[in-house]
């Protein structure tokens, strides 16, 4: 309901205009009558209406001087001035105060209604307006840190003019006034899961235990803000997959800038380690004198972080200390690659490992660039495809789900996790050509299936002796032995002794404990256990049923 004031000296007039019309019905209250001008305006501070019908000539203060008033005092309410014919130049006046509506005496009530309708109207669309407005205003308040995040992104990932930066700056309300700026990137150290990580039932699961890289990413980024706002110094957000960093000094001096950035660093890490239970690496680029440049020292940034591989993980890099090493090349020469490859062919994993702990000696304390560093290991990832391809290995079954192209180098977090990448790579080619001398997966089964009838006898019998009868890796052979049988080996074997001790219950009057040690089983009771879970009757039970007794 819209309020509504009516100001009218005749007292039977007020009472006519009040009577004739359902105001409800048309969205409106009624809330006060005044007699006068003074009354009207004593009325309007009081119960602020929405709309004021008021008739020109009243005492003390007419309908204009209240509208002028009202005009100053209460600007959003709607005015309707009642005027006679002969009050013409009263109505010229009223258009001058910018009067809403205003009807000529003498009147219908539907003229009166067909008015306050257009004013309802007029209200209505006002509201609508506001309302607009107000929602986007929040929604421009809520985006603002997006905006600023996708602003800081933009600052380092291509080049903005200083106009520009400086429009956004101020649009945004981002400081960047300063003589020296420098970015660094914060990565969250990848933690290669090997399944086993499950949290005992009952502990919290941590950011660690869950693998999420976004919840871990902006729980860095929390912990970042803190240390930013307590030291006062720098603006990080998230870019891509990584935490940045942008410094800002108002000092000359690069010690200054790069001394506190790295304080601040330091600090993030070990406040990562210590709460959210993982490790982050950064990497801190070149100090430039304009923000115009802070994508070139973002690159430089992304470059230090990528010496993580050489010197691990878990701690600052400064780009200014990896990129003046000297240009020393990593040997990688015929006899290396020949006692790899020698080694792939008819070694075992031991000396694989062993070889390739040889490639990388020294790595640690040897002056080399990343440029040299990727060289190096291209190197040997070509001499190992080579071999690969010669062995008639398809290359994406080598690499697997995990690692999909030799870019994936660039993911590792140190050396060792290169150093397993490739002895994981070697390993597969191993087994491929272990099994492509036995012919076959149908072959290599057959044999290992007539190994295991001929041998199930045998307590000690295993995975491990199958396989080292065949001359293949463990992991392997249960890889294909499960995907040819559609079981697993320790099943199958258990099928073999089950089957044989049926037979034996059968035929002998051998007792259960003494069919247990025939078939391969040390301990009867286990051998008994086995037989019921499989048949459903104890040894005894079942040899009762096989002969109708």
């Amino acid at each position: 309901m819209y309020k509504l004031i009516l100001a009218e000296d005749e007292e039977d007039v007020r009472e006519g205009i009040i009577g004739q019309i359902d105001w409800a019905k048309y969205g409106f209250e009624v809330v006060d009558q005044a007699e006068n001008g003074r009354e009207a305006a004593d009325a309007i501070d009081r119960l602020l209406p929405d709309v004021v019908v008021t008739d020109i000539q009243m005492p003390f203060m007419n309908g204009l001087q209240l509208a002028e008033w009202t005009r100053k005092r209460h600007p959003n309410t709607k005015i309707i001035i009642l005027t006679g014919f002969d009050e013409f130049e009263y109505a010229q006046r009223a258009i001058k105060l910018q009067i809403d509506e205003y009807i000529l005496k003498p009147f219908s009530s539907q003229e009166l209604i067909d008015v306050l309708l257009k004013v309802k109207g007029t209200i209505e669309s006002e509201i609508a307006e506001k309302e607009n407005i107000f929602v986007l205003s929040e929604h421009y308040r809520k985006s603002l840190p997006v905006l600023r995040e996708q602003f800081l992104s933009s600052l380092v990932s291509r080049r903005l003019t200083r106009a520009e930066i400086e429009e956004k700056r101020a649009e945004y309300d981002i400081p960047l006034e300063g003589r020296l700026f420098q970015a660094s990137v914060i990565s969250v150290d990848y933690i290669r899961h090997t399944g086993r990580e499950n949290p005992e039932e009952g502990r919290p699961v941590s950011l660690r235990d869950t693998g999420d890289r976004n919840l871990q990413l902006f729980a860095v980024l929390n912990i970042a803000e803190e240390i930013c706002e307590k030291h006062n110094f720098g603006k990080v957000f998230i870019h891509r997959d990584n935490v940045v960093l942008l410094s800002v000094s108002p000092e000359q001096e690069e010690a200054e800038i790069t001394g506190k950035t790295f304080t601040i660093l330091e600090e993030i890490g070990q406040n990562v380690q210590r709460f959210l239970k993982l490790t982050v690496t950064s990497g801190a680029g070149t100090v430039c004198r304009s923000p115009e440049l802070l994508f070139n020292s973002f690159g430089d940034a992304l470059q230090a972080l990528d010496y993580r591989v050489i010197l691990g993980n878990n701690r600052v890099i400064w780009i200014e200390d990896v990129e003046s090493r000297s240009t020393q090349m990593l040997d990688y020469d015929d006899l290396t690659q020949q006692s790899l490859i020698r080694t792939i062919k008819l070694g075992t994993v031991q000396e694989l490992k062993t070889v390739v702990d040889g490639l990388f000696a020294g790595l640690d304390i040897a002056q080399v660039s990343m440029q040299d560093y990727q060289i190096f290991l291209l190197e040997i990832m070509t001499s190992i495809l080579r071999l690969a391809k010669e062995a008639g290995n398809e290359t994406a079954e080598l690499f697997g789900s995990g690692l999909s192209s030799l870019t994936d180098m660039n993911k590792f977090n140190n050396v060792e996790e290169a150093k397993q990448w490739i002895i994981n790579l070697c390993t597969r080619i191993m087994d491929s050509i272990a099994l492509e001398r036995q012919s076959s997966y149908k072959q290599l089964i057959d044999q290992a299936k007539d190994y295991i009838r001929d041998h199930y006898e045998e307590s000690e019998i295993s995975i491990g002796k199958v396989c080292q009868h065949l001359h293949i890796s463990t992991g392997y052979f249960s890889s294909i032995f499960k995907k040819e049988m559609k079981m697993t080996f320790v099943s199958y074997l258990l099928q073999i002794r089950l089957e044989a001790a049926k037979e034996l219950l059968r035929s002998t009057e051998l007792k259960a404990f003494e069919i247990a040690e025939k078939i391969g089983f040390a301990d009867p009771n286990y051998f008994s256990f086995c037989f019921r879970k499989k048949y459903g009757l104890s040894p005894k039970e079942y040899k009762n049923s096989a002969r109708g007794g």
